[in-house]
């Protein structure tokens, strides 16, 4: 899961949803200790949902069709992948419309509590919000720019972007069909750790 998944995955908890949206930039208990109570268990709930996406077997699927060019990086690929699909799928976002609402809204609640939260995330965030990422999953000409993002962020990646898009055009439908095996289950467990995460 990437940026869009994450904050359709908190189910409209506005702390859960702010606290997923920057678990990436969350290192260590220190760091965690030091956010509101309600945002550190989004921190919590984005760590669980990591652990479960790298570990389901049709992510496992997946990154087979990108390993070959981009090795421990085929799991980021697979994740802003499946933004895409989840961007496009009707169980998630009945419309285009519902979808940029849904990213209006997120931007509004992340405003909010922009000054809690770590200064590299605030520094990203503008440029999210401004480009509007989480909108821009949906189409083919967004995922050609979040590849382009992703391989320009990579320490140690030699092979460009291309490769990737082209892995995901060519083999699309087979790539989706790994998602609908994956989000059902996945949204099935997020529910069942935010009841948990909540009564703690």
């Amino acid at each position: 899961m990437n940026y869009l998944g994450h904050a359709y995955l908190s189910f409209g908890h506005t702390e859960l949803l702010v606290g997923n949206m920057i678990g990436d930039y969350v290192k260590g208990n220190e760091a965690l200790h030091r956010l509101p109570p309600g945002i550190q268990k989004g921190v919590i709930l984005h760590r669980n949902i990591d652990s479960y996406t790298d570990m389901h077997p049709a992510t496992a699927k997946c990154k087979t069709f990108f390993r070959e060019d981009y090795r421990l990086y085929a799991g980021a690929f697979v994740d802003s992948m499946f933004d895409h699909f989840i961007a496009n799928d009707p169980q998630c976002f009945e419309s285009e419309q519902a979808l940029f609402d849904f990213t209006q809204e997120t931007y509004a609640v992340i405003e909010q509590h922009l000054d809690l939260l770590p200064e590299k995330f605030r520094l990203m965030f503008r440029h999210m919000q401004a480009e509007n990422w989480l909108y821009r999953y949906r189409t083919l000409k967004g995922m050609q720019k979040s590849f382009q993002g992703l391989v320009h962020r990579a320490q140690y990646l030699e092979t460009g972007a291309e490769s990737a898009y082209t892995t995901l055009v060519t083999n699309f439908y087979t790539l989706n069909q790994f998602y609908y095996e994956f989000i059902d289950e996945v949204k099935n467990y997020v529910k069942e750790s935010i009841a948990k995460i909540l009564i703690q």
